[in-house]
This record gives C-alpha cells, structure tokens and sequence, in this order.
C-alpha cells in the first residue's frame, strides 16, 4: 500500500484524515455536502499509515449519523472493479468496517451492503467476520449457500474451505451453518471443521525449522546461517545462549561479539546487553560505528533492552552525539532517566520535529519522555505534535504528555479529544477536560450512553459523572 497523501491539518479534510476531535467538530459546522465529500474521501481511501493499528472506523461511522449522511460513495467503492484486481485488506476493510459500526447503531441499509459484499466482494471474510457480531442468526444462515458456492467440491477447494474455517477471526457463522440440516452446508462445514483442526494440529507437531545444537558456538553458526538465508535471528540466538552458556564461555562470547561474523557478533551484543554485563556498552559503542547496517542496528537495538543504570550512565554521555547512538541514546533517557535529564531529552524532542518532521519514528519516545519528566517547557513543541502529525497514536501519546505538562490542557486540546478516533485518547480527555464547558458536559453524557463505545472510556467518564465527583 502507497503512503497516503495527508492534507493540511488546517483544513477540513486534513483534520478527518488525521482523526482529530476537531475534525468532526469542523464538519457539523461546515456546508453538508463539503462535510461529507471529506468524510467519503477518508473512509474510500484509507488515510492512515499503519490500517493495522490505527482507528478510524468508529470515529467515521459516527460522524455519518451525525450528518445523517448516505453510504453510496462506498457501495460505489465496493463494486469498483479493482475490488477483484486489488483484494489487499488495506483497500476495503476500513470501509467495512465503518459499515459495520453503522449496523450495529442500527443502519439497515450498512447491514443489507455488508450481506451482499460477503457474497460477491473479493474481501469477503472481513465482511463476514463484521457481520458475525451484527447479525441475527437468520440473516447469517442465509448467507451460508452463496459463501460456500466460493469453494468448488475438489481437493483445492475443499483445502481452501477448511483454510477458511479454521482461520477465520469470528467462527460464529460457521459455526451455525455446522448445524445446517442440508448435507451441502452442514457436513460440508463440519468436514471442513476437523480438516482445519487437523492441519493445526500437524503444524504444531511439525519441527519449525533447524535449531542450534547444543553449544555456544553452535548457535552462533546457527545465528550466522540464518543471517545468510536472509532471516535475522539475533534475539532468538541471544536466548539460546542463555541456555547453553556458562561461566566459562564468556571470553568466548565477548569475542564474537567484538570481531565475530556478523550474525554471530550480533546474537552475542544481544545476550551480553540482556545480561548486563559491562562490557557491552564499550562492545556497542564500537559496533554502532561499523559499516554493516545490520551489525549497527542490532547494537543499538541491544543497547535499548538494556535496563541498568550503567545503560542510563552511558546514555548520559552518548546524548550529545549526532548519530544514531545519540538519539537512542536520548531515547533511554526519555524512557528511564530523571529530572537531571529533562534538557537532553528537550533538545532532543526540538532536533527532531525541527530535522525529520512531526512523523518522526523517534519522537514517540520522546513524547512519553517530555510527559513522564513533567518537561513543562516541552509543550509548545507537543502542541506542533499534536496538531501536525498524521499518526492518531502519537497524536495521544502527544495529549496524554501535554496532561502532564500543559496547564492549558484541559481548556484546550482536551475537549477536542473527547471526540478523538483513538479510544485511549478520549480516555485521556473524558479525565481531563473542563467540565464547565457545556460541549464537554454533553459530550461526555453521550459518551456514556453509547453502547460502541470502549469499556476504558466509559470508566474514565463515570468517574466525572458518578456520584462521588462533581456534577457535571
């Protein structure tokens, strides 16, 4: 999937691709149709960088009640010939499940769209795993012909049936249609059934590739093997080692790890970082400058795990430097240092939005860190966060360090989260934000009312609402 184009956070569709609370406050104020142009834009091409982790559905799904608006743009997205061209999940499942939100608040014509994508979309399990929790028994039973008709009564299509039973997320509908009377649905799913646990349970019995044998230099070459097929399996080896070295085997490991081939050298970083051994930060500093990307990553990488102060000491002085070490190295302050550390890891929030942008891998890190350490003078810097990046996670990290650091938090940002696409997020808000707003007493009301809404959410809000706090 191409890196979507993320608009503007100023305007109306940038807000809604970013699933900010203000987005959806922008579209109840804007134009109906402009409101909903933006809102079918974002749900027909997913905006989000990472679709396995992000949420938009439900943020979405509400914003098309409140505008009361029609679900056409994606039946037209659903029946585009690129459905059976490009079956990738990432092209129609944030639509799917946008419709399923929108059964499970009662839209019959989501319901009816979802029935028939299951018996004709090429992304026809997403369909069905979203109307296994919305539908009645009924209307899944009536699909069990049209979806069993995908598989043809031969060998491939009877493997292709069991693949789809046993690995299907939601088993209620199969389950059902096990209990069908009629021998083309009942005894075919049920066959399908043991199939599948067959299978599962031949791969659990089945080796799951070499191992290493029993010695320390055994799994280094097991490690330096795998490094040559292409797989790197540096942390397994590293636990290996934890098994079969000894005492006597430290000069051994020391060694890989300061000249040793390249797989061997970094299972020997990691397992000598996991254990804590001195050494190794002399070890890693040296590695981090190698000219082999994977033995300089796997060394910063180790360096990360480590959990001693002597890793903090060293992060102290590595802080400062330019490269990759430095801003790991900033990255374990964040994660583990104290008041004394707060400037550093300041410096290093500004040098990254300021050299790699509101998007920066690193600054997730950071974040926490400015908020951890109560960096007050770190707020505006997570305001720009908040705002500009295209990540909702970073963006609540970003609300949930400003809570800890902004005393305009709860005035300001807060109040828009409550209407966050992230449910950790409104959590953060339902805790905070000024309850003498009159959008923030009803939208809390609503939150608590809402049967979709996440169990963690509607705790934080009772908590604002309940008898013991104050009125709202």
């Amino acid at each position: 999937m191409f890196d979507p184009f993320i608009a503007p956070s100023g305007t109306l569709l940038g807000l809604l691709q970013r699933g900010r609370g203000d987005g959806t406050l922008h579209a109840l104020a804007a134009p109906r149709p402009e409101a909903l142009a933006a809102l079918n834009h974002c749900v027909v091409s997913d905006p989000r960088h990472d679709w396995q982790v992000e949420n938009r559905s439900l943020y979405y799904a509400r914003l098309y009640l409140d505008l009361d608006g029609g679900i056409e743009e994606i039946e037209r997205h659903l029946a585009d010939p690129d459905d059976h061209i490009d079956p990738d999940d990432s092209r129609t499942g944030l639509a799917l499940s946008v419709l399923g939100h929108l059964a499970s608040y009662g839209r019959d014509d989501a319901l009816a769209l979802l029935r028939r994508y299951a018996t004709t979309g090429a992304n026809w399990t997403w369909a069905l795993d979203e109307l296994a929790l919305r539908d009645d028994d009924a209307g899944l039973r009536s699909l069990a012909l049209p979806v069993l008709a995908r598989f043809p009564a031969t060998d491939e299509g009877a493997a292709d049936l069991a693949a789809a039973v046993r690995d299907s997320f939601e088993p209620r509908p199969w389950r059902l249609w096990a209990d069908d009377p009629r021998e083309a649905v009942g005894a075919r799913v049920r066959a399908a059934g043991e199939q599948g646990s067959f299978d599962r349970w031949q791969r659990q019995m089945r080796p799951g590739g070499p191992r290493p044998g029993w010695s320390v230099q055994a799994v280094f070459d097991w490690a330096q093997q795998a490094l040559e097929r292409g797989s790197e399996l540096h942390v397994p080896a590293a636990r290996c080692l934890t098994a079969v070295a000894g005492p006597d085997d430290l000069p051994q490991i020391v060694e890989a790890a300061r000249s040793g081939p390249e797989g061997a050298r970094c299972a020997a970083l990691h397992y000598l970082a996991e254990a804590g051994e001195p050494v190794v930060l002399d070890l890693i500093e040296a590695a981090a400058l190698y000219p082999s990307r994977t033995v300089a990553h796997t060394a910063i990488a180790a360096f990360e795990r480590m959990t001693g102060d002597d890793a903090v000491e060293r992060a102290r002085r590595w802080a400062h430097r330019p490269d990759a070490l430095g801003a790991s190295a900033a990255g374990v302050l964040a994660c583990r240092g104290t008041a004394q550390d707060a400037p550093q890891v300041l410096g290093a929030l500004r040098e990254a939005v300021r050299g790699d942008g509101p998007d920066a891998p690193r600054l997730w890190t950071l974040v926490d860190g400015a908020g951890r350490l109560g960096i007050v003078c770190a707020a505006p810097v997570l305001r720009h966060v908040y705002r500009e990046t295209s990540s909702s996670h970073l963006r609540g990290r970003a609300a949930r360090a400003l809570a800890a650091t902004d005393p305009s938090f709860a005035t300001g940002f807060a109040v828009e989260c409550l209407w966050d696409c992230e449910e950790t997020t409104r959590e953060v808000a339902a805790l905070h934000a000024e309850t003498g707003d009159i959008r923030v007493a009803e939208r809390l009301r609503r939150l608590a009312a809402d049967p979709a809404e996440e169990a963690e959410v509607q705790t934080a809000v009772r908590s604002r609402i309940g008898p013991d706090a104050s009125a709202v």
